[in-house]
């Protein structure tokens, strides 16, 4: 059994592929170039590799793809230029999300499979009275409306919450959120929540991409981690000593 990890050239994805490599874990990768992806990494034995655009790929194709996979990982996301923002495909995660969910089921497997979505705190897990305040509100309603990859994630998370829901027989899913994204040498403590602690825009914490990839590493492998969190979105955060 191995992992699939979507997203996998980005500053996260990549730092998962290393981690589960490391451990010894068998991973398959969809990448749209290997430019940006680590040269240490391309020639891994336990490592599959298909260049390609994941909405470019054939119903066939991705029913292929999942095949042999007891955990699917979306780290998508969209560049930040003028044309990774505002330009097609506009619903890059979300259809990804729809697709890959969708090779899954036609693939009935005998277990389900886990699949984990990158996320951000902007957005709020409905399924929880999340409150946030009036002024939050209206910079969120203006990110909706300037900014489409805001929209894509929520509809992604949306997609999984609702359309997947809590009890479906094929697959279970959790939705991480992680404050704004800084680089780190290392894993450092960090702290995980079911909902978020703080303001996403006035006061926003900050998580280290290594332990994002370190926490989404232990919901793949951890069954009792898996089973606290599965269903839900949590917010992980650096810890304020770390």
């Amino acid at each position: 059994m191995s992992t699939l990890i979507v997203g996998a050239s980005g500053a996260t994805g990549h730092l998962l592929v290393e981690e589960l490599l490391n451990q010894g874990q068998k991973v398959k990768i969809v990448v749209r170039s290997l430019k940006s992806f680590p040269n240490k990494m391309k020639s891994h034995a336990n490592l599959s590799i298909i260049e390609a655009s994941i909405l470019d790929m054939s119903h066939t194709e991705m029913f292929t793809l999942v095949q042999g996979c007891h955990a699917i990982v979306s780290c998508l996301g969209h560049n930040l230029t003028l044309r990774g923002i505002y330009g097609k495909p506009r619903r890059l995660v979300t259809d990804a999300v729809f697709r890959l969910c969708n090779a899954v089921c036609e693939n009935e497997p005998a277990e389900p499979i886990k699949f984990i979505l990158m996320n951000t705190t902007g957005n709020r897990n409905n399924d929880l009275d999340e409150r946030i305040s009036f002024g939050q509100k209206c910079i969120i309603g203006l990110l909706r409306l300037m900014l489409p990859p805001h929209v894509d994630n929520e509809k992604a998370a949306n997609y999984l919450r609702t359309k997947i829901g809590q009890d479906h027989q094929q697959i279970q899913w959790v939705a991480v959120r992680p404050d704004s994204l800084t680089n780190a040498e290392r894993v450092t403590d960090y702290e995980v929540f079911e909902s978020p602690t703080r303001s996403a825009i006035f006061d926003a914490g900050t998580t280290s991409r290594l332990n994002v990839a370190d926490f989404m590493a232990k919901l793949i492998n951890s069954d009792k981690t898996w089973d606290a969190w599965k269903g839900k979105m949590p917010v992980i955060y650096n810890s304020e000593s770390a």
